[in-house]
Parts: C-alpha cells; structure tokens; sequence
C-alpha cells in the first residue's frame, strides 16, 4: 500500500505528538524546492525523547507498509534525519535546532496546519 506525502505527514506528525515532542511545524517545500513535498521539524528535551520519538515515527509508518529510506544521526541523538522520499523528518534537541534554524533557511516555504488536508 502506497500513502500520499499528505497521510505521511499525518502520522508522522501524530506518532512524534505521541511521544510528547515539542514545537512541531510542518513546512510544504513542494513550490520551492525538488527535495520532497514536506518538511516535518520538531524537538525533544533529551536524546532519550529525540530516539523515542523517531523510533514512534518509523513504527507507526511501517504498520503502513511505509520504511525509512535513510535514518542520519539516530546514534547521537541530537538531531535526527528520517528520509521519506517525498516527506523528510527533523527531529532535534532544542539546542541544534535553535542553531540550524531550519524554519529560518526553508523561509519560503508555506507553514502546513496539522493534520494536513488529504
């Protein structure tokens, strides 16, 4: 079974809320960049919560018969790259994102209210 970017982005996004992450914003990067349609960025107090919920994310996508294409930075915890294909996944510690400024470099794209309309 094959989900949209949308559906994607639906439970990823519900899967790291479960996992109690923090500042969870969505940016559609489709118009601005070939990248992948969506953005997923949000962060977690520690890199025990960052592992806890990039791990909710990748178990909740394969019960859909979705599987990571790429996982960058699980071991350290302190910024996690979950590759999709068309949605990629950032998940962060506070401090790295406060650093890397992600929203601020994807400034362009058009911030997504969640759940994103299917």
């Amino acid at each position: 079974m094959s989900l949209s970017p949308q559906a994607m982005v639906n439970i990823a996004v519900q899967a790291a809320e479960d996992k109690k992450a923090q500042d969870l914003t969505i940016l559609d990067i489709d118009k601005i960049s070939i990248v992948a349609d969506y953005f997923i960025i949000c962060s977690g107090r520690s890199n025990t919560q960052v592992k806890a919920i990039v791990e909710n994310i990748q178990k909740e996508l394969e019960k859909k018969g979705v599987t990571v294409l790429r996982r960058e930075g699980f071991r350290e915890g302190t910024w996690v790259l979950l590759d999709y294909g068309d949605v990629i996944i950032h998940v962060f510690q506070e401090a790295e994102r406060k650093f890397y400024k992600l929203e601020r470099l994807w400034g362009d794209a058009r911030i997504v209210e969640v759940p994103v309309s299917i």
